[in-house]
Order: structure tokens, then sequence, then C-alpha cells
């Protein structure tokens, strides 16, 4: 399978339990209280996570990226490529939990907002990682 297929399945994958969990998230019978500025919810936890992953994910993905060009330093570009599809893909996945798991919309503290945030880091994550994967393949 290649890496184009991969992402692409990936990417499917997740659009898909989104697409399905948002009418469950639209049945819901009563409107939870939206928790304070300062509460840590299990789902602000979680999204911030998976945003730190996604982002980690793009930075060694830009950084692989750019090895793999030449024009910075000698160091293992594929070897970051498979560690950027790694850190996306766990990013994008805690995303998809937060955002199928989450009581409320946004604004209400549950972590929506950041978990679709983190949601596109990922998949970003991701896309660089297999474009560098992929250069490496043909180059090397």
């Amino acid at each position: 399978m290649s890496v184009r297929q991969l992402s692409a399945a990936a990417t499917a994958a997740l659009l898909g339990a989104l697409w399905h969990a948002a009418p469950a998230a639209a049945h819901v019978t009563g409107q939870p209280v939206a928790a304070s500025v300062t509460t840590m919810s299990p789902g602000r936890i979680g999204s911030i996570v998976a945003g730190l992953l996604g982002l980690v994910g793009i930075v060694v993905g830009a950084l692989a990226r750019a090895r793999s060009t030449g024009r910075l330093g000698t160091g293992n570009a594929r070897r970051g490529a498979l560690t950027a599809i790694a850190l996306g893909l766990v990013g994008a996945l805690i995303g998809a939990v937060v955002v199928a798991t989450s009581d409320g919309g946004l604004g209400t503290g549950n972590g929506l907002g950041g978990a679709i945030v983190a949601l596109a880091l990922g998949a970003t994550g991701m896309l660089l990682g297999g474009l560098t994967l992929n250069r490496t393949r043909h180059t090397g």
C-alpha cells in the first residue's frame, strides 16, 4: 500500500467517524453546563495533547522535508518522515476520540474546538511525513 493510499484511507476513516458521530451528538437530550475558564476537563486535556502531538508532527515533518531536499543537515529524512506520520496519526486519532465523545458544542469547555484543530494539525503532519517519505523512496 502506497503512502498516498494510506493517508487517503486514514483521512477517510477519520472523516467517516466524524460524519457518524455528528448525528449522535445532535440527539443529546439536555444541554450540558459550560465549564469555567480555569477548569481542565478531560476533553480539554485530550485536545491539548492531541494538538501538541499534531504540531510536533508538523515540525518534524517539515524538518524531514527540508533534509530530504538537502537544505538542512544530513540527518535521516526517512526516519523523520515516519515519525511525523506516527505523531500526526496519534494526534488525529486522539482528536477524533475527543470530537466523538464531546458532550456539548463549541464553547462549552469540552475541548471540541481544540480537537477539531488537532484533527487538522494531525492530518497536516501526516501529509508532510507522507510527502517526505515518498520523496525519500524515489531519490534513495
